[in-house]
């Protein structure tokens, strides 16, 4: 049984949010063993603000590559059908041909990094044409949501924004933009027993 997807439960925890719920996204719940939300609220929040207050900083960039790596291990003993890749820099890119749009088309998840008044987590769940789909577990109020942005209310199993792709594209910071080359991460999901193959893959809508 495939769940819906969850909002943070404060004003940091994006980071874990989005990874679980890109497994959610890819898994049904039958399938998720416990020790995966365990191991990733055990690793996220782990930045301290400018007065020392652990996870008041969110989720770093260290602990997302090692959840990535550590997902893949964990893929590879066979207790869930599950890969990921940590991208960063000029390869978090959603333009036509790249390997994380590619990727999108297939079927895979993306945990990215972007704007939202600072840096922010949110889950990729697909790309077609102009428009890119995504969760966002920050629940704004909706006018409060950038010019451009389209809400989804019916898609609780997949997304709630429909985000133009040149949004993300920007090297500036503005809400959704995955900003300059060198800030830039995104930690990709994969469900190796659905995941669609190179040839198979089109630009799809939900």
């Amino acid at each position: 049984m495939k769940i819906p997807l969850r909002y943070q439960m404060t004003e940091y925890d994006c980071g874990p949010t989005s990874l679980l719920n890109g497994l959610s996204y890819l898994f049904e719940r039958e399938e998720i063993p416990p020790e995966i939300p365990r191991s990733i609220m055990l690793f996220c929040l782990d930045k301290f603000d400018a007065k020392g207050a652990s996870g008041k900083a969110g989720t770093s960039h260290t602990a997302m590559q090692f959840l990535s790596h550590w997902l893949s291990g964990f893929g590879e003993t066979g207790a869930l059908d599950v890969g990921s890749s940590y991208l960063h820099g000029g390869d978090v890119t959603l333009a036509p041909g790249s390997y994380l749009r590619a990727a999108l088309c297939r079927g895979a998840a993306a945990v990215a990094r972007v704007d939202l008044g600072g840096w922010h987590y949110v889950l990729l769940t697909g790309a077609c044409g102009q428009d890119v789909f995504l969760f966002d577990p920050y629940l704004l109020p909706r006018e409060q949501l950038p010019p451009g942005v389209r809400i989804v209310d019916d898609r609780p199993l997949s997304h709630n924004r429909i985000v133009p792709l040149a949004t993300f594209e920007s090297t500036g910071l503005h809400p959704y933009a995955f900003g300059p080359y060198e800030q830039r991460e995104a930690v990709l999901l994969f469900n190796s027993r659905t995941i669609e193959s190179e040839d198979q893959a089109v630009d799809y809508v939900i």
